[in-house]
């Protein structure tokens, strides 16, 4: 076996077995939402492409025998592989990005047209010219390389542009780090491709850099959800647990506020389940905005489904009225700025700890009782969640 197609097939054996631990663990956990279904399938695909891209180098290695079946096959997996792994990164973009519509049959259509033209275009001249895509039983045309990064080109710049325009608008410099790393991921893996090309011709320099980029992505995330809401990117229940723990400060007043989407029940009813995500999310990001123009202590979490936590410490009653007044104000702005297909109302209940005898449980508790009341109130007086 030359030594070149030695070292080519254990290292893209190595990535693919990365690759491959990481979608194990993704399949068993039991909360697979959305997203994480959508980096899967980016998994699988960047797996084929090693698979397809060690025979490809096995046949130029002499290792494989060569035909023209076989060589139109492999260079057309290939294809295949590189646009699978732009296209659903872009899917996962724009989940991540809560961008509205995205599953819509409409949305997936226009996604998959550069890539079904393409393919269909490929296959005809595949079949009826072959000498203008292969020059030879080893070597591929310009031709084939346009047809082989057009539309992963295509899937590109839509990622870059679903992401990054959220970037000028975001405040949370995590947020925005976040988001420009989505936007540029496909940018990287194909610097990494680039530098395979130019720098070391024969070695496997492109997946390592795809495996590599695609395990920090991951441990990161890993890393989050041990603290963090993957939907929203909010404290979860368990660092609220772990915050409790620490006490309540001495130094002043400390409130606890439990908010609640009215009827949202309607959003996924009517809209579905992605819809109702987006709506989530653009509650979250309106109390992220409220509670990071605060100056005193505050904690901001999930508690579940569509109900949110704030503790806000060294608070008084007036300033917790302002920024009940400032959250309702801001959701409702929001959604008019994203043409959310609804306005959304929040209920909203609060409580104060009061002394040393009481506890962040009993508080939540009772914040949690005004919540269900001022629902109510909502409802009576016309203050409910709208779908336009």
């Amino acid at each position: 076996m030359p030594p070149y197609f030695q070292h080519y097939l254990e290292s893209n054996a190595v990535c693919v077995v990365i690759f491959g631990i990481m979608l194990a663990h993704n399949l068993l956990r039991q909360d697979r939402q959305e997203k994480l279904i959508k980096f899967d399938r980016t998994l699988l695909a960047f797996m084929g492409y090693f698979v397809s891209d060690t025979i490809w180098a096995g046949i130029l290695s002499g290792v494989i025998p060569a035909n023209d079946a076989l060589v139109c096959a492999v260079n057309f997996l290939d294809y295949l592989f590189m646009a699978a792994i732009t296209f659903f990164w872009l899917r996962y973009a724009m989940t991540v990005e809560q961008v509205p519509n995205r599953d819509k049959t409409k949305t997936v259509i226009a996604l998959l047209c550069p890539f079904l033209a393409s393919t269909v275009a490929l296959i005809v001249i595949f079949t009826v010219a072959p000498d203008l895509l292969l020059e030879d039983m080893r070597s591929t045309t310009p031709l084939f390389r346009a047809f082989l990064v057009t539309v992963p080109i295509i899937y590109i710049f839509a990622s870059l542009f679903y992401s990054l325009r959220r970037v000028g608008g975001e405040t949370n410099p995590d947020e925005k780090r976040k988001h420009v790393y989505i936007g540029c991921f496909p940018l990287i893996v194909i610097v990494g491709g680039l530098a395979q090309m130019l720098l070391l011709p024969n070695g496997a320099l492109f997946c390592f850099c795809c495996t590599v980029l695609m395990l920090i992505f991951y441990i990161q995330a890993m890393e989050k959800q041990i603290s963090v809401d993957p939907l929203t990117g909010l404290n979860n229940r368990g660092q609220l647990a772990r915050y409790i723990s620490q006490g309540t400060r001495k130094d002043g007043s400390t409130y606890v506020l439990m908010i609640d989407i009215n009827d949202f029940k309607r959003i996924n009813d009517n809209l579905g389940h992605a819809e109702g995500d987006r709506a989530i999310v653009i509650v979250a990001e309106a109390l992220k905005r409220i509670v990071d123009a605060r100056t005193y202590p505050t904690f901001l979490g999930r508690y579940g489904g569509d109900e949110f936590i704030l503790i806000a410490q060294s608070a008084d009653a007036p300033e917790i009225d302002r920024m009940i007044g400032e959250i309702r104000s801001r959701i409702e702005e929001d959604c008019f700025r994203k043409q959310a297909l609804y306005v959304i109302s929040v209920g909203i209940g609060f409580d104060k700890i009061e002394g040393d005898s009481d506890t962040y449980q009993k508080c939540v508790s009772r914040a949690d009782d005004n919540l269900y009341i001022d629902k109510k109130n909502c409802k009576l007086n016309g203050q409910t969640t709208i779908l336009k």
